[in-house]
């Protein structure tokens, strides 16, 4: 074998505009693709949690194929008002879901937040409010982090367990917590007998006063529907 000296392994060149030295050879759709625009936001050196890359994008960032977000402090929206006008007339009608993420960085950020309400209704924007820079990446990350999940991962999910919806049904009294639903089974039984019961009867379980067992029995017998006659009569 020669003696010759082996020449030192070539280092990949790392784009510097990715995040935690990713390459710049990665497949966009696993990357939020940022505006070059936006080179010195402070908010990206906390998109940690996914990677990220400079692209040639219309927004701010592009969180997924239907998803994207402008970027506006609401300091720069008071110097500059028709920005955020010039900015939605070159994104036009593209992507599905659209945020407007928002940097509260002015002590007094109502007037200006009631006015990109509007424009927000008007554009199909969606508005999300961040008061540091650190929240802002959180939001574009978990939009992308979510990019491919069910919906069913942030839905509320229903208790399967029988006594637990009833717990659940009597809880929503006001004033009727867990311990008084749980005492209210153990005495009657069954929802049935808890409907049939007089105030009086339920004011005798432990922790219920006559109070609180006038205002579950008010509750338990109120109509569900509205009384058709209780409506007002519509003059010719």
């Amino acid at each position: 074998m020669s003696d010759k000296e082996q020449p030192p392994p070539k280092i990949p060149k790392v784009n510097p505009g990715t995040s935690a030295g990713i390459s710049s050879s990665r497949s966009a759709g696993s990357s939020i693709l940022v505006n070059s625009k936006q080179r010195g936001n402070p908010l990206l050196k906390f998109i940690k949690s996914v990677p990220w890359e400079y692209s040639e994008v219309v927004p701010d960032y592009v969180m997924g194929s239907t998803t994207c977000a402008l970027f506006l402090s609401i300091k720069y929206h008071q110097l500059n008002p028709d920005y955020i006008h010039d900015r939605l007339k070159l994104l036009g009608t593209a992507y599905q879901l659209r945020v407007l993420l928002v940097h509260i960085d002015v002590p007094e950020p109502n007037h200006a937040l009631k006015h990109l309400t509007r424009i927000c209704i008007l554009a199909d924007l969606t508005l999300m409010l961040a008061w540091s820079n650190e929240d802002a990446a959180r939001i574009i990350e978990t939009y992308k982090i979510f990019e491919y999940k069910p919906p069913e991962m942030i839905m509320e999910r229903g208790d399967s367990d029988p006594q637990l919806k009833l717990i659940s049904a009597l809880t929503s009294v006001r004033s009727v917590n867990k311990t008084d639903a749980l005492t209210l089974l153990r005495n009657f039984g069954t929802i049935a007998d808890i409907l049939k019961a007089s105030p009086e009867a339920l004011s005798l379980c432990p922790g219920f006063g006559i109070q609180k067992a006038k205002r579950l029995h008010k509750v338990l017998h109120e109509p569900f529907l509205r009384n058709p006659s209780s409506s007002p009569v519509k003059s010719n």
